[in-house]
């Protein structure tokens, strides 16, 4: 199926190609001068839409959001630091335990 352009739209980009071609086409943010053909029509048709020409709608792009969400989930986290915090409680559990253990038998000698 082919896409239908109103004779106006045709007309904008016909011109923007013409602009293009002398190099007098800049872009509108930036006010870079354009060299792409591509461009060059997509401002056209861009104009012809301000004007109220027959343009179809502009192409949405779809993104998944699956993707999204695993860009994201690649961030590593720090695997040194999760190692001495680690590290540590074991050896500090440890410690309390025999502080304990020596603390019940210090008890226990003195009952007796």
């Amino acid at each position: 199926m082919a896409r239908k352009y109103s004779k106006g739209a045709q007309d904008k980009v016909e011109k923007a190609m013409h602009e293009r071609k002398h190099g007098t086409l800049k872009s509108g943010g930036s006010g870079k001068k354009v060299t792409g053909r591509k461009q060059a029509i997509a401002i056209g048709l861009s104009e012809a839409r301000e004007e109220g020409k027959k343009v179809p709608a502009k192409k949405s792009s779809k993104k998944s959001t699956t993707k999204k969400s695993t860009t994201k989930k690649k961030v590593a986290p720090k695997k040194t630091a999760a190692k001495k915090s680690a590290s540590k409680k074991s050896t500090s559990s440890k410690k309390t335990a025999s502080k304990k253990s020596t603390a019940k038998k210090k008890t226990a000698t003195k009952k007796s």
